[in-house]
């Protein structure tokens, strides 16, 4: 019982002692400390490596100098070996008996230019002259006639040998022999070695020296800042009222006033903030809008009382919760929803007697910097205006129908009459011709009507295929070129034209409704025709830009006054009534082009200067095929 009760004691200390020792080595102040510490002892290593190394090749070269046979041994040795009688050996002996006085050489040979050994410095190895050497590098000086430096490790000790070529007096390439000096280098590594480790002593000593001078120093810069952030966390707590004590006029000083002035100024803004919402507030409970604010994440964090009426919701079902879910948008992520900032309508209670239909337009919150911070939606109620615009709808679609029927008939009696069966061959064929033409404009509108009733109501199907754009309107515009060749062949007077063609040779692949593509650009083309002089040209340009392929019709007509280009494709209007009436225009051409070109996800618009003609654009959506993507027509 006891030792459970020590070893609960134990374990309670040593998770205080782990607490302590992570709250100190996270501590600032011990960090200065470290970096200090390191960045001294990096600095000091790193001038002691290059001092070292330094000291070493110093050490090394001048023992090298000190061994190296001078050229007076040299020539002596060349001079006896190039005599080669029966006492040059011990002539040998004697000059490098002479040389060997170094404490630091331990062995010399001499040989000739046949690898024989001639002389020894060493009394033991005496035995050894007269037979030939197996060492590898004087065999290379004795071959090469070049010099060979280097050091061994032989026994635990290091040793530097040198292999001196001696040439006689006739030419340097006249090698006749080479001398071989082994000096052991072990006390020249001694002293490097001793010297590397007091270096290394007086760099821990410093670097200790350092940590106690970088902790009183950091101690001194973080003292301030911990007040300053027990200060912020008055403040974030709503405590305004402590402030910083200021130790000296430095840097750390001057932030301190400037915190204290600082949270001053947070005092006076919170009160404000406090007085304009409370403003805020006021103004949204009596607004005849909704109102809903949200964060930038998409959550809601404001609502009015109107917008909670009209979602017939609660406000803790509203507070924190994503703006799809509020508003019941699924297709869509809050943020999307937010950044498209498109309007919507939505529909609450669909179906019921409380039917509510609200249009929903976003605008986002952005802070001056341009980062948005949230955004505001506002619902404005338009019940009543969208039954008005349904009734509309719903007349419309209904006077189509009662009169296409009635309207047919009476076209085909008027052809039937037209071909001879009216008994005034004077009269009867103008007024029944322009009856006919009459007829006609109006079958025309009601079948626009019937188109735009059907788009209205979303029931006229798409039906999309992958074509290549550049073929399909040269296609149609070989139709045009066509209608000109037979009525000139045909001998009719009609209006002459000519199309520029810029349509460039690139396969141009977007997925369309060639049906209804055909038919807004023969709305477009027919426009230009009519409304461009006789013998005028009609240009026609492709272009691929990023992911759109602009489609522009230009022609050389009377042009579109400025204030009507935003019009023009509104449902029935004209620019000039009675012309459009005397060319059979029903109003309805360019409403029916937009709605099938957005219904392509494109767009369409007009470019007009009075007098010099008119240019539109159809701009749709397009994705460059990739090679695995290619294929051919059969």
């Amino acid at each position: 019982m006891w030792l459970s009760f020590y070893i609960v004691i134990v374990k309670i200390k040593m998770n205080k002692i782990r607490k302590k020792l992570k709250k100190t080595f996270n501590s600032i102040n011990t960090k200065l400390a470290i970096v200090f510490m390191l960045m001294l002892l990096a600095t000091i290593e790193v001038i002691g490596a290059y001092f070292t190394r330094q000291l070493e090749q110093n050490n090394i070269n001048n023992f090298q100098s000190s061994i190296q046979v001078p050229q007076i041994v040299t020539n002596q040795l060349s001079n006896q070996l190039v005599r080669n009688d029966k006492n040059t050996d011990d002539r040998l002996s004697a000059i490098i008996n002479d040389f060997s006085n170094n404490s630091s050489i331990s062995e010399i040979i001499v040989v000739d230019n046949k690898d024989i050994i001639r002389a020894v410095s060493t009394l033991n190895d005496k035995g050894r002259v007269g037979q030939r050497v197996n060492n590898a590098d004087v065999k290379q000086v004795t071959s090469t006639g070049r010099q060979v430096t280097r050091v061994i490790n032989d026994g635990g000790n290091s040793y530097m040998i040198q292999v001196t070529p001696l040439t006689s007096g006739n030419g340097s390439n006249n090698n006749v022999g080479a001398i071989y000096v082994r000096a052991n280098m072990q006390s020249i590594f001694d002293d490097l070695r001793n010297t590397s480790f007091a270096f290394l002593v007086a760099s821990l000593i410093a670097a200790l020296l350092g940590a106690i001078l970088a902790l009183v120093i950091s101690r001194a810069i973080t003292r301030p800042i911990e007040e300053m952030q027990e200060q912020a966390l008055s403040i974030a707590d709503g405590d305004y009222s402590n402030q910083v004590k200021i130790y000296s006029n430095d840097e750390l000083g001057q932030l301190g006033k400037a915190f204290n002035t600082l949270s001053v100024k947070i005092e006076r803004s919170q009160e404000e903030s406090d007085s304009e919402r409370r403003r805020l507030d006021s103004v949204l409970s009596h607004m005849t809008d909704g109102v809903l604010a949200t964060d930038r994440h998409g959550n809601v964090s404001v609502v009015n009382q109107m917008a909670l009426n009209f979602l017939n919701l609660k406000e803790e079902d509203v507070i924190n919760h994503p703006i799809r879910e509020v508003l019941g948008i699924e297709e869509e992520t809050s943020q999307e929803l937010i950044s498209s900032q498109k309007e919507i309508v939505i529909t609450v209670n669909e179906g019921t007697r409380d039917e509510v239909i609200l249009h929903v337009s976003f605008s986002l919150i952005k802070r001056v910097t341009g980062f948005v911070s949230g955004s505001v939606c506002v619902l404005h109620d338009i019940t009543e205006q969208q039954k008005n615009e349904n009734s509309q709808r719903q007349f419309v679609s209904n006077v189509s129908h009662e009169l296409r029927t009635p309207l047919t008939s009476m076209r085909a009696y008027i052809d039937t009459l037209n071909a001879g069966a009216w008994k005034d061959p004077d009269i009867a064929p103008k007024f029944l011709q322009v009856t006919q033409e009459e007829t006609e404009r109006m079958i025309r509108m009601i079948n626009d009507l019937l188109s735009l009733s059907r788009m209205d109501r979303g029931v006229s199907k798409m039906d999309c295929e992958l074509v290549n754009f550049n073929d399909f309107v040269n296609h149609i515009l070989n139709r045009f070129d066509m209608i000109v060749k037979n009525d000139e062949s045909n001998g009719k007077d009609s209006k002459k034209y000519t199309i520029k063609r810029e349509l460039g040779n690139q396969a141009l692949w977007v997925e369309i409704d060639t049906d209804k593509m055909m038919q807004v650009i023969d709305n477009i083309m027919n426009n230009a025709i009519k409304y461009s002089p006789d013998g005028g040209v009609i240009t026609v340009k492709l272009v691929q830009n990023q992911n759109h392929v602009i489609l522009s019709i230009s022609d050389q007509g009377l042009g579109i006054p400025r204030k009507d280009l935003d019009k023009i494709f509104d449902r029935f209007y004209r620019v000039d009534k009675a012309r459009s009436r005397a060319q059979g225009g029903t109003g309805l051409g360019l409403a029916i082009a937009k709605e099938i070109v957005e219904a392509h996800q494109g767009k369409i618009w007009a470019d007009s200067s009075e007098g010099r003609g008119s240019t539109f654009y159809i701009s749709l959506p397009y994705e460059p095929m990739s090679e695995e993507d290619d294929w051919d027509e059969v």
